[in-house]
């Protein structure tokens, strides 16, 4: 096997308790990429004014994730780990099937473990020469995706022997990415109904990083026009908000929590919440999404709340991970997975 792909996402605690948050914490929040305010001055909040307190505030709730998944379904440990292996164990069958023997799927995490780097080089000592690294971010963000990249030139940069890898840069428009997206919605609608209004909510990041250049909030409006249309959805029944706002600045707006409030207040009573930034559940989906920003409407006066799963381990979900990876192999590689369409 000389070709493996590795599927990134962002990581998670190694346990739900403070010690663990706070060493995940500090891994993620001292990266640039992440927290973009001068170093010396954001060394000093960090270390006196977020990690001394914020990890002990929310490893309750990564405790109530915990081995939990939705609708009674068991998983071990952390859910975006079980979710992530789930992952690539189903993608790996789909390679077999198709090309046996000549692609390894295998994952890394950009902040806890197994790392990018650690995953490379135990492949390499196997026999693998390429790889293909696909981020589980379908929208690209220098905070999220950006930050592989950036693992992905130290590896290179400390390395005698180079490795070939790729990196797959976003695919928050690609056909069959939007197609399990609106699957999922209309599986849920056939079994519930559709509620008056289906929230989009997207993960976050600063408005300032927009007027940077980031192209983040375009590719997430994108993706919801083309989620609204694959549904036939009327403007009034959709919209698009951002969840999980760290800090004081001004961050992608409308926001999630605020945006179910004046719905609530406003008298629309039910409402479905898809997170389509989220390729896996985890804490911000989980808890933020389907027991915080619920009790957020209920209490504003809302009577019916509904959060639909990530896409997770659904067959249609790998099915367009296998075909956003096949786009991106070189062509004598993609031919061997090809055939008349993805099934």
């Amino acid at each position: 096997m000389a070709h493996a792909i590795i599927l990134m996402n962002l990581g998670t605690p190694a346990e739900p308790t403070p010690g663990a948050v706070r060493q995940f914490l500090k891994a993620f929040l001292s990266d640039s990429r992440v927290v973009e305010i001068p170093r010396p001055l954001w060394a000093m909040i960090l270390n006196l004014l977020v990690l001394p307190f914020r990890p002990a505030k929310i490893a309750p709730a990564y405790r109530e994730i915990w081995n939990q998944g939705l609708d009674g379904e068991t998983v071990t440990g952390s859910p975006i780990v079980y979710y992530t292996q789930r992952q690539v164990a189903l993608l790996q069958q789909r390679l077999n099937s198709r090309a046996p023997g000549q692609f390894t799927v295998a994952y890394a995490m950009t902040y806890g473990g197994p790392s990018l780097a650690d995953t490379v080089s135990r492949l390499s000592e196997n026999g693998i020469t390429q790889f293909t690294v696909l981020p589980l971010y379908p929208q690209y963000s220098a905070t999220t995706t950006g930050a592989i990249y950036d693992q992905v030139a130290e590896i290179l940069r400390s390395s005698r022997n180079v490795p070939d890898i790729s990196v797959v840069h976003e695919y928050w428009q690609h056909p069959l990415y939007i197609e399990a997206l609106a699957n999922s919605v209309r599986e849920h609608w056939a079994g519930r109904g559709a509620a008056e209004k289906l929230m989009m909510s997207f993960h976050g990041i600063p408005k300032a990083n927009i007027r940077k250049g980031d192209p983040y909030y375009d590719q997430c409006c994108g993706t919801a026009r083309l989620l609204a249309a694959e549904l036939g959805l009327s403007e009034d029944k959709w919209a698009i908000t951002f969840q999980s706002r760290f800090g004081k600045a001004e961050w992608l707006q409308p926001y999630t929590d605020k945006t179910l409030i004046a719905w609530g207040q406003s008298g629309v009573a039910s409402v479905d919440v898809i997170c389509p930034a989220f390729s896996a559940d985890c804490l911000e989906t989980l808890e933020e999404i389907a027991v915080e920003n619920r009790a957020n409407f209920i209490e504003a006066g809302g009577t019916e709340y509904r959060y639909i799963p990530a896409l997770n381990a659904r067959e249609d979900h790998l099915k367009a991970l296998e075909a956003v990876v096949r786009d991106r192999l070189p062509a004598v590689i993609a031919d061997q997975i090809a055939g008349d369409g993805i099934n």
